[in-house]
């Protein structure tokens, strides 16, 4: 049985509670579910709303960095008068307005081999929601061998990615071992990128998140979808597990202090 729901909650999630597929138990799991969102940028911030107004009752924000005016034509929960706040910040707050339901847990800190293990200890689902390949493999590495299931996005100028990592499939390293030279792939600062792109991204991996808390439907387990805004199109592609894979597969190391994430590629060197 779910948990009781107050007049309020009941009229707010009604869209939700009449639904077979999610009902009162389904939206007792998500009330009762807790988030980590890492990045509160163009990818998270949808992921942020979209998780806040679904009722997911903790949602963890995690981001060391502060609000800078050309993030607004994206980062959709920051607002003109937040430019030079930590974004943490800016997004509790947006958060606290749209939902009193959700508790914010505000990690105001760069991602690093030191704390990501803890960092996503004890969350039901991760959102990948990063801008760079270090913190990528961290955020797999570290989810993977704590069989914490996440979902992993990038964005490229019109072009978007997302796959859905969960316990015992295949990881973010059995489709990339390791991360491309340094400077093959630019950055939205280098290059630009649509404004409106991480919306259509981050809300998939919302979506991601909110399934695999209800428990419907079908996650994109072995699967990357990638979008093309420009043709606006969508084209899925299916990748199986790396039995050598030196995290998922049947060898894994013990934990991300066995890798070096400072060397550009991040890979898993054997011993």
């Amino acid at each position: 049985m779910g948990l009781s729901l107050d007049a309020t909650q009941l009229d707010r999630y009604s869209r939700h509670i009449i639904m077979d597929e999610v009902g009162t138990d389904g939206q007792a799991a998500l009330l009762d579910a807790s988030v980590l969102v890492v990045g509160a940028g163009g990818l998270g911030s949808p992921a942020i709303q979209y998780l806040a107004a679904a009722g997911v009752g903790t949602l963890g924000v995690a981001d060391d960095d502060v609000v800078e005016r050309s993030n607004l034509q994206r980062q959709v929960v920051h607002g003109d008068d937040d430019v030079g706040r930590p974004k943490v910040d800016s997004a509790a707050e947006f958060v606290a307005d749209l939902n009193p339901d959700v508790t914010v847990e505000r990690h105001q800190t760069r991602v690093e081999p030191g704390n990501v293990e803890e960092l996503v200890d004890g969350y039901d689902f991760v959102v990948d929601a990063t801008d760079n390949f270090q913190t990528r493999y961290l955020v797999n590495d570290a989810c993977t061998l704590a069989d914490v299931p996440f979902s992993h996005g990038a964005i490229y100028k019109f072009e978007g990615q997302v796959t859905t990592v969960t316990p015992g499939g295949p990881c973010y390293r059995c489709l990339f071992p390791e991360a491309p030279p340094e400077g093959m792939v630019a950055d939205c600062a280098s290059t630009g990128v649509l404004g409106v792109l991480p919306g259509t991204v981050g809300c998939v991996q919302a979506t991601e998140a909110v399934k695999a808390v209800v428990g419907v439907g079908d996650l994109l387990e072995g699967r990357m979808l990638f979008y093309d805004a420009m043709a606006m199109s969508f084209e899925e592609v299916e990748y199986r597990q790396n039995p050598d894979c030196p995290v998922c597969g049947e060898d894994p190391i013990d934990s991300v202090a066995d890798v070096d994430y400072a060397d550009d590629s991040c890979a898993v060197n054997a011993d």
